[in-house]
């Protein structure tokens, strides 16, 4: 994996389709400024959570063809694809053959039958569904009220429960929602075995999953490997509990959730001890992180436990919430939701000088930068696109889509303008190519990283008690 910056977009965030984006990256201001793209699964087809609840993992050609990811290529472009290991939609082929045949369907097992899971550790109930031992229920960790269950009618009436973390909705026989996958199915294994290779046929350098253990990742870079995809496991984990550092000492990239939160404390907080400390273990320990600042999700804090004094962590989730942000109440508990939802130039107070240093700070620390697209044209916090979503809609903040003419506007805006030139210089600069000696010094509010290449160097100095930032290019 390259440490180049990847673009990190939907494939209708920025025109309207993909052939939109490929357009955009063609123009002069932004040449040069981008080597991967991370294309988010609305990609496929369908149906709910924005593309995470996958229908199947053919192309959705009303946001994208097989041409505009052959342009990206040609525009020395490489992909990071989402493979949704986890659950798949009630839509999918699977499920619906379920439906329609049940006991006599080839995909019975593809799905978590409830009862056969807890069988021997519960109490079968009048309703058909096993309540499973409280021992059990008080260690597992469930995203809704209530047990997570679909009961589906089956063709001679019956109803079966399937396990179902994600949405649900029912008329009749007819159902919406993403339903958990079964992986000691051999139908699941086939599956997983052709879905990366359809998404390595698209030119796939990189692919992000959620892995359930350490010997199912493995299982799945064994399939994953020989078709020369690079696995990026998403796993969301408060520092203290080391899950970066098992990662990295199993061979694999992992996403860094902690520079976003570290980085809003040094420039509010005006010190960069905390960063610095971060970035020289980066360097020290030879971690491959791909990193961020906002995303499509939110902003990661609580993975800061162990890092960040938790007195600052809970200030920096009221300083974001004060200004805009929203935090998703799970269950009447808002402590254990790891996100804050906004966008990265609101939770900064959308100040452009912020921005700016943000930025800066972020094409200099190790690793492989990844640009929501919104933060790289200073998108605001977008609450009417919340109203519109509704129930569970808080996402809908940061997530935007930006017109032709919304795009036009914003290029000339010196905000955007100047992270371009920043982009500009991580992906072509001598000094950040691979073999590069990185040197972090922070202490108080200065901050100095420096990358040696040869006789290539980069030297950035952030002052942050004057919010100020120089660079310095051999």
């Amino acid at each position: 994996m390259n440490n180049k910056p990847m673009l990190n977009a939907y494939p209708d965030s920025l025109g309207g389709k993909l052939s939109d984006i490929a357009a955009l990256l063609k123009k002069k201001e932004m040449q040069d400024t981008f080597s991967s793209f991370y294309i988010l699964p609305s990609l496929y087809h369908s149906d709910l959570d924005r593309g995470f609840s996958v229908v199947d993992y053919n192309l959705n050609e009303e946001l994208a063809t097989i041409e505009d990811l052959s342009q990206l290529k040609e525009l020395g472009i490489d992909l990071k694809l989402d493979f949704i290991l986890n659950h798949a939609s009630a839509q999918s082929p699977q499920f619906k053959d379920l439906v329609e045949k049940g006991d006599e369907s080839e995909y019975r097992d593809f799905f978590i039958d409830w009862n056969k899971f807890w069988e021997g550790h519960g109490v079968m109930t009048d309703e058909g569904y096993i309540q499973p031992d409280e021992s059990c229920l008080k260690q597992m960790f469930f995203r809704k009220p209530g047990l997570p269950i679909l009961m589906v009618e089956f063709p001679d009436g019956r109803r079966v429960p399937y396990w179902n973390t994600f949405y649900q909705e029912v008329h009749g026989r007819e159902y919406l929602g993403q339903m958990d996958l079964n992986i000691k199915s051999e139908k699941v294994w086939d599956f997983y075995r052709e879905t990366l290779e359809k998404i390595a046929s698209y030119g796939a350098a990189i692919v992000r999953l959620d892995p359930e253990t350490w010997e199912f990742l493995q299982q799945i870079h064994e399939l994953a490997a020989p078709l020369g995809l690079t696995l990026l496991p998403e796993i969301h984990a408060a520092y203290e509990e080391k899950i970066y550092k098992t990662l990295a000492d199993k061979g694999y990239a992992t996403y860094d959730f902690f520079l976003p939160g570290l980085v809003i404390d040094a420039i509010e907080n005006r010190r960069a001890d905390y960063l610095a400390k971060w970035a020289r273990e980066v360097v020290d320990d030879k971690i491959s992180t791909v990193n961020m600042l906002g995303c499509h999700d939110g902003i990661p804090l609580l993975d800061l436990k162990g890092l960040l004094p938790e007195d600052d962590i809970r200030s920096l989730i009221d300083l974001i919430v004060s200004r805009g942000g929203m935090v998703k109440n799970l269950h009447g508990q808002k402590n254990i939701y790891y996100q804050v939802n906004a966008t990265y130039y609101s939770a900064l107070g959308e100040s452009d000088s912020k921005m700016l240093l943000a930025r800066a700070i972020q094409m200099f620390m190790p690793g492989k930068p990844q640009v929501w697209y919104l933060d790289l044209f200073a998108g605001k916090n977008d609450h009417e696109a919340v109203r519109r979503a509704g129930e569970s809609g808080h996402k809908e903040i940061n997530r935007t889509n930006l017109s032709a003419s919304d795009i036009e506007e914003a290029l000339k805006k010196d905000v955007v303008a100047k992270q371009l030139e920043l982009l500009r210089m991580r992906n072509t600069h001598k000094a950040f190519e691979k073999g590069a000696v990185i040197t972090v010094a922070g202490e108080g509010p200065k901050l100095s990283i420096r990358y040696d290449n040869g006789e290539a160097y980069a030297l950035l100095t952030v002052d942050f008690e004057a919010g100020a930032y120089e660079i310095e290019l051999s």
